[in-house]
């Protein structure tokens, strides 16, 4: 059996809802409440009552888990012992698996997003090019627009196209903070990325820090930037005291395209 697939932000219907998906089947919260049910009540009777569900129903939903999973619960025919059911192996592993997800979309919901409006300038594939008050940012998007022409509809399926009026946001645990005064040869990273700002203001933690960046100041000119647009950035006290950072210093940002989501705005 293929191990479960972790789905993405469309799959799962939206960031922060977790779900494992095997061969078109999802697993998610109802159904890792079904098995922990099992394995307290000791059978599915027990569990489809606990749960308020009908025993039918909740039998067809662990064999069409089955049918994509494997075996998930095991079943005793009743006897000396008494009947009953038990969670196999695997069922244990996919609920444990279930639990890490939980904990990774959780952490992730609570990482805070700069937002920045801008308008698509041209879509390739998943990525488009999106300019915005801080100039072109690369970013995905979620639907099928093509980048070939650049002139693509965009409705129906959510695609995107050249013109249309979209959200950039980047999670602060994607970018990354370099001292401006070290040169970084854009050949060598793959953050598409880039801004130079200042460090506006730093918010320490135990263990990590979020600094705020003002970024826009245009290019050639000696007037800070517009403290109103601030990128966002989670990094370790570590790298906050090496970079020996402080307000008002120069720095240098960069983060992925792949980390950077385009979210398109209603008419």
């Amino acid at each position: 059996m293929r191990e479960p697939t972790e789905a993405g932000p469309d799959a799962a219907a939206g960031r922060g809802r977790a779900a494992l998906v095997e061969g078109g089947v999802e697993f998610d919260d109802r159904d890792a409440a079904l098995l922990r049910a099992v394995d307290a009540t000791g059978s599915v009777a027990g569990a489809a009552s606990d749960l308020g569900r009908s025993r039918s129903r909740a039998l067809s939903r662990i064999e069409t888990l089955e049918g994509a999973y494997g075996t998930l619960v095991e079943r005793r025919r009743g006897g000396e012992g008494g009947g009953g059911s038990r969670l196999a192996a695997s069922g244990r592993s996919l609920l444990d698996r279930y639990d890490r997800l939980q904990a990774v979309l959780a952490a992730t919901a609570a990482v805070p997003e700069t937002v920045l409006d801008g308008t698509v300038t041209a879509v390739d594939g998943e990525l488009a090019v999106v300019d915005t008050a801080v100039g072109e940012l690369s970013g995905l998007h979620g639907g099928d627009g093509d980048g070939a022409d650049g002139g693509a509809e965009s409705g129906g399926s959510g695609g995107i196209a050249a013109g249309d009026a979209v959200q950039v946001r980047i999670g602060a645990d994607a970018v990354t903070v370099n001292d401006a005064a070290t040169a970084v040869d854009p050949d060598a990273t793959s953050a598409r990325n880039r801004l130079d700002g200042r460090v506006s203001r730093i918010d320490p933690g135990e263990t990590v820090s979020t600094v705020r960046i003002a970024v826009g100041a245009a290019e050639g000119s000696d007037d800070a930037p517009d403290p109103d647009t601030e990128v966002v950035a989670l990094i370790t006290a570590e790298s906050v005291d090496r970079l020996d950072l402080a307000p008002d210093d120069p720095v240098s940002i960069r983060w992925k395209a792949t980390a950077t989501r385009l979210v398109a705005l209603a008419e």
